[in-house]
């Protein structure tokens, strides 16, 4: 420990560094050469899930009485995971705000919450120029004030917390100039009201949302988009605007998504689950990758063969909540075979597989039909018996591509 003792301070904050906080400042007690090093780092991380009252406690009474004397002129990231029935909201804010004083670049926060969410935030952290990643999960009240400006955030995340008002996020999100990354996750009674996401520099986009919303979402530079809606009621898109786009993640099985499709036809790579509206007249002419979750019907898989020409890789999920009713209930195969079929079509993946009559047909059909196809891999957690029954049946059936590799696990 002595010789230890004996480097310089910049390289004991720097082994201090890889090590949790807690431990970082439990050296504290080591001796008077290490009793102040900690307040050097620049990376903060305190609390836990875990944490029992007592040990909350404890860390209220460390952060009032020492954050405010941390040495370091830079922040580079800080977080805190909380527990809202252990702390006042005056003293949450009291420690991000000495945080923001010293030029805070990374703010995370998960808070808990087993009653009214609380405004912990200060009217600082919204003016803060060096804040470049805003992470907030659970127990927050969002209340933007009306001087807002964070020119150099570039992620924000939003999980499960609630808005002051209708409109909060979109005024925070229009004093945002180079936001990159954003990710919003709605809960039931948040007050968003209409979702409104309008920002010319963001470049990837997830929305998650359990409960029936109207979108409007206009974002020029993005290339990335997810969203998450197990919602059964009726929604209204206004999606638009997305040129560069290149690769989607939509799960929405149970809205109609003719307003939305249209919108995301540049897309090279696609993972879509739905089973009602996909509208006419679209054509994904740079589509390559295609992921489909179907449930009950196989009409969104024959739509996308039939409208992208250029299709390389196809990737079937089976799902369902009952054993006895996986696999799509119906099949009715194109009347002509789709151009991907005969020119593109290389790969072909389907998980979950259980070998239903309406399986066999479409995967027979691929087979049949996919000119190009170089492999085929069917994976199937069925039992022994009945797997060797699906591959037999399989590999009985004609192929087109006389360089198929057929796979099976």
């Amino acid at each position: 420990m002595d010789r230890i003792s004996g480097l310089p301070d910049e390289v004991l904050v720097k082994i201090l560094s890889f090590v949790p906080t807690k431990v970082a400042v439990s050296t504290s007690i080591l001796s008077k050469r290490w009793e102040f090093l900690w307040m050097w780092l620049t990376k903060l991380k305190f609390g836990s899930k875990r944490y029992s009252e007592s040990e909350f406690k404890r860390l209220q009474c460390f952060l009032d009485r020492n954050l405010p004397l941390h040495r370091a002129p830079v922040i580079e990231s800080f977080r805190l995971v909380l527990s809202d029935s252990h702390f006042k909201p005056e003293d949450i804010r009291m420690w991000v705000v000495v945080a923001v004083s010293r030029y805070i670049r990374e703010l995370k926060i998960y808070s808990s919450h087993y009653g009214e969410k609380q405004n912990i935030l200060p009217s600082s952290l919204y003016t803060c120029k060096s804040l470049v990643i805003l992470k907030l999960d659970g127990g927050v009240l969002l209340d933007v004030p009306r001087m807002v400006c964070l020119p150099s955030l570039k992620t924000l995340e939003l999980k499960g917390v609630r808005y002051f008002k209708q409109g909060s996020l979109q005024r925070l999100l229009c004093n945002c100039p180079v936001l990159e990354d954003l990710v919003v996750n709605l809960s039931h009674h948040d007050n968003m009201g209409k979702l409104t996401v309008i920002v010319p520099s963001l470049q990837r986009l997830s929305l998650s949302t359990p409960s029936s919303r109207e979108f409007v979402i206009d974002t020029p530079s993005l290339l990335s988009f997810q969203l998450v809606d197990r919602n059964d009621n009726s929604h209204t898109f206004l999606i638009e605007n997305m040129p560069k786009l290149r690769e989607a993640y939509i799960n929405v099985p149970f809205a109609d998504i003719k307003s939305l499709i249209g919108s995301i036809t540049s897309v090279k790579r696609l993972a879509i689950s739905s089973e009602v509206g996909y509208g006419e007249g679209f054509i994904f002419n740079h589509l390559e990758e295609l992921t489909l979750w179907n449930k009950y019907s196989s009409n969104l898989l024959v739509w996308f063969l039939k409208n992208s020409p250029n299709l390389r890789e196809l990737m079937l999920v089976s799902e369902t909540d009952d054993h006895e009713n996986l696999g799509m209930l119906s099949w009715n195969q194109p009347s002509i075979v789709p151009e991907c079929m005969l020119s593109s079509l290389q790969k072909f993946t389907w998980f979950k597989y259980l070998g239903r009559p309406q399986d066999r047909d479409i995967a027979v059909y691929i087979l049949k039909n996919a000119c190009r196809l170089r492999t085929a891999t069917i994976k199937s957690d069925t039992r022994l018996f009945t797997k060797l029954e699906m591959i037999t049946e399989l590999r009985l059936s004609s192929q087109a591509s006389s360089t198929c590799e057929l796979n099976f696990s």
